[in-house]
């Protein structure tokens, strides 16, 4: 035998072994994978106090809707603290996950963890809460429904570009951007802005145990840190952790009862691309693990859409 075919053999002797190798992590991954998922299923049926973050903008989110109705459902949750950083969102997604929320209320307690910012739809949901903590410098508040369509008019007349229109009667699909809105219009939004801006208000008034006249007051926009919320009745304490367990120890919830996080966990798929990710660049191999990368195929879109109950700064209405 040769010198060159000694040398080919040793090569195929090392790219099997290489790949054996490969094999032998890829399956300690997901060996890895499974245990975490069965010990988190197993975690879930004990006693325990389920945590719920929302953050973000609120939409109609189906996928944190479902999740609240299993923890409404398991006995093994014994209280639930919603934790809340969110400028708001669309009103319509508000008030579902407030009344997922109120359900679960019903049969277990409920805190609402106010964080950096829980404002419009973020505080509608906060007032679902059987009790409401926020930091000295949280900020919530911001009370109000708000209606926003673009205008591009004046972009189409500079470039020469003309919209002409027939339609069955002349409220239909108003406001346009490409039409200052009518009298008519913008009487339409207005009715439906001022229906929405009640039901929140009675909201608020109803879960808060304040006249209306006086939530009428704080509902003009006007945003609150934690301190001046509590001044005017908008949350309950200030504080954190050691102010919720005591809360929830007066509605005989023990304080030694773990916590378990019910916050939304990537799928499997994701989670053993990314361990395999991660191995591979270990051996040195990390371009071509970068190149599979999946976050970056796919792109994260938000669309709001219908009335929005959303802090802007800038524009707090």
């Amino acid at each position: 035998m040769d010198s060159s075919m000694i040398a080919d053999r040793r090569r195929l002797r090392r790219k099997v072994g290489f790949w054996r190798v490969i094999a032998v992590l890829l399956l300690l991954a997901l060996g890895f994978v499974a245990y975490r998922f069965f010990a988190e299923d197993v975690g879930l049926e004990r006693p325990h106090i389920a945590h719920v973050t929302i953050s973000g903008l609120i939409t109609d989110d189906n996928e944190l809707l479902e999740r609240l109705g299993k923890i409404e459902k398991n006995d093994a949750v014994k209280a639930v603290v919603v934790s809340i950083s969110s400028p708001g969102g669309t009103t319509y997604g508000g008030e579902r996950i407030f009344k997922a929320i109120r359900a679960i209320a019903a049969k277990k307690p409920v805190v609402s963890d106010v964080r950096t910012l829980a404002a419009s739809a973020g505080y509608m949901i906060a007032t679902a809460g059987d009790m409401i903590i926020a930091g000295d410098s949280s900020i919530t508040g911001s009370i109000g429904v708000i209606f926003q369509y673009p205008q591009v008019k004046p972009l189409l007349d500079k470039i020469g570009v003309s919209l002409e229109e027939i339609k069955s009667s002349p409220l239909k699909a108003e406001p346009s951007p490409f039409h200052p809105a009518s009298e008519e219009a913008k009487a339409m939004i207005n009715s439906m802005i001022v229906d929405s801006y009640g039901w929140f208000v009675d909201l608020v008034a109803d879960r808060r145990k304040l006249p209306r006249e006086e939530v009428l007051k704080l509902a003009d926009g006007t945003i609150f840190t934690g301190r001046q919320a509590l001044k005017v009745k908008l949350i309950d304490k200030i504080g954190g952790d050691d102010e919720i367990r005591a809360y929830l120890a007066t509605r005989n919830v023990k304080k030694d009862l773990p916590e378990v996080d019910w916050d939304k966990k990537s799928t499997t798929p994701f989670l053993l691309a990314g361990a395999a990710s991660q191995i591979l660049t270990l051996l040195g191999y990390g371009d071509l693990a970068r190149s599979q990368d999946l976050t970056g195929i796919l792109p994260q879109k938000l669309l709001l859409d219908g009335l929005l109950s959303v802090w802007q700064v800038g524009n707090d209405r």
